[in-house]
């Protein structure tokens, strides 16, 4: 848990965070998983979308059942 919140303060005190600015918006510049790449992190945010749909359905399926 200390490791959780120490990051999250890192988070919160390393960059500037005014309006407009890229870490107000929540982008802190972490790409290991999305691209920088504006076609690749539109084909992957795409796929997040589509898995989450899938897992939405299959949970409504399990309810059904």
């Amino acid at each position: 848990w200390g490791q959780i919140l120490a990051y999250m303060a890192f988070c919160e005190v390393s960059q500037e965070q005014t309006p407009g600015s890229d870490a107000y918006a929540g982008d802190f510049g972490f790409k290991v998983l999305t691209s920088s790449d504006p076609a690749e992190k539109t084909k992957k945010l795409n796929a997040e979308i589509a898995n989450g749909r899938l897992a939405m359905m299959a949970i409504i399926g399990m309810f059904f059942q």
